[in-house]
């Protein structure tokens, strides 16, 4: 066995007449007695004290370091104590990803895993701890969607601390641990009515906000980051492109979600309302940094700015100043009581209208992989797996298909069962 268990309490000492025997050592009584001292694959001596009475404890502990040094899951024992905070926070700083990928990810380690995992010690985390944290993110956070993203950040820290010998396996994949699960709630569209009721609502500047989403698919970002040479009146296309998004408390321009740059249709009414609203609000130039505060200066002329005209549209501050007034005006959310703020009402932001504008798309005929790329989404199966329920029905197909033969004016109308051949 590679090591041995130090007494620190005695020393073996050679007498004159040439005979061995045991002596105290100024240690003696004073202190953990044992010392289990190994050299470790990277050549440096580790070592691990026990108290009087556990030198059977300690051979165990060397077993198990030669056990896992022989079968290659070796994890230094200083490495495994530090604490899952000490650790989390590095990983952070070491992120290569954009600043405004790297801020969602930070609030979400340090709000919701920090605060209940980060005084463990990495090297002690089992399956159950994960499991009672996820029961304490349950009550604290209804939402599963966003459970489901707080877990694969978690997850993906311990992951690089097992890459990093810091354990041996990533708690958050065992088994007996169950991932919060997606959310499956169907998307319902708003109806006509509802999304025109809305925009009539909205302060005049902004009401060509609502074409942009519902006749285009635009994000809230990409609307107020719509730069108006973007604009193909000429050749009927919208080119995406840009963003207004905010990175360490400040605005920002930014590419479009996952960086996908992306081409749609402009139908000739929302180019028509487009012209009409730059006539009567012409576009603003403004400047903002590219991605991150720090980064380079990017000038835009925009259709949409602050109600002075000075600066981009802020997204929270516009939904708290006009977009729950519309929704209340129009019916949708109630009206807040005096000294209350308006209710929450996540279904109903501006992300309805792209849902309307699938819905639309869908009812028209047009495929999910068109969809799916007007929409800017990566993958054409997410697409469909948000919108299945929105195509056409195969049995309503079922219904008129066997309708047009069963109805045909040679068909006796006493039933099927006189149908012809």
């Amino acid at each position: 066995m590679a090591g041995h268990v130090q007494d620190r309490w005695f020393k073996t000492e050679t007498t004159p007449d040439g005979k061995t025997v045991r002596t105290r050592t100024d240690r003696y009584g004073t202190g953990k007695r044992y010392r289990a001292r190994y050299v470790g694959p990277d050549g440096t001596e580790q070592s691990e004290s026990f108290p009087y009475g556990q030198k059977r404890k300690a051979e165990q502990w060397l077993d198990r370091i030669n056990a896992d040094m022989d079968s290659g899951r070796y994890v230094d024992p200083k490495a495994g104590r530090t604490t899952f905070r000490q650790y989390a926070e590095k990983w952070l700083k070491t992120q290569t990803t954009d600043a405004t990928t790297r801020e969602p990810v930070g609030v979400q380690i340090r709000r919701h895993a920090i605060p209940y995992l980060g005084s463990r010690p990495l090297g002690s985390f089992k399956p159950e701890h994960i499991r009672d944290w996820l029961a304490e993110l349950e009550r604290a956070i209804p939402a599963s969607s966003y459970r489901r993203v707080i877990f694969a950040s978690v997850s993906a820290v311990f992951t690089a601390a097992v890459e990093d010998d810091h354990l041996h396996r990533n708690p958050c994949k065992s088994r007996s641990v169950r991932a919060p699960g997606p959310n499956n709630r169907r998307v319902v569209p708003w109806t006509a009515e509802r999304t025109f009721a809305v925009r009539a609502a909205l302060p005049e500047q902004y009401r060509a906000a609502v074409d942009l989403g519902a006749g285009c698919g635009l994000r809230q970002g990409e609307v107020f980051g719509l730069p108006v040479d973007e604009i193909g009146f000429d050749t009927g296309w919208l080119h995406v492109s840009n963003q207004v998004k905010v990175s360490g408390g400040k605005l920002v321009f930014a590419p479009p979600k996952r960086e996908k740059e992306r081409d749609v249709p402009l139908a000739d009414s929302v180019a028509h309302v487009l012209k009409e609203h730059m006539s009567a609000h012409p576009p603003v130039k403004v400047t903002l940094p590219w991605q991150r505060p720090d980064g380079r200066p990017v000038t835009k002329r925009l259709l949409f700015v602050r109600p002075d005209g000075d600066g981009a549209v802020r997204r929270t501050d516009f939904n708290t100043r006009f977009w729950k007034n519309a929704l209340v005006e129009a019916g949708v959310i109630p009206e807040p009581k005096p000294g209350e703020r308006h209710q929450a009402a996540r279904e109903h932001g501006m992300h309805a209208l792209r849902h309307f504008y699938a819905s639309v798309l869908l009812d028209a005929g047009e495929n999910i992989k068109a969809l799916s790329t007007y929409l800017g989404h990566t993958d054409p199966g997410f697409t469909l797996r948000v919108y299945t329920h929105l195509l056409p029905s195969s049995e309503g197909r079922s219904r008129k298909a066997v309708d047009a033969v069963f109805q045909r004016p040679d068909s006796a109308s006493d039933g099927p069962q006189t149908a012809q051949r």
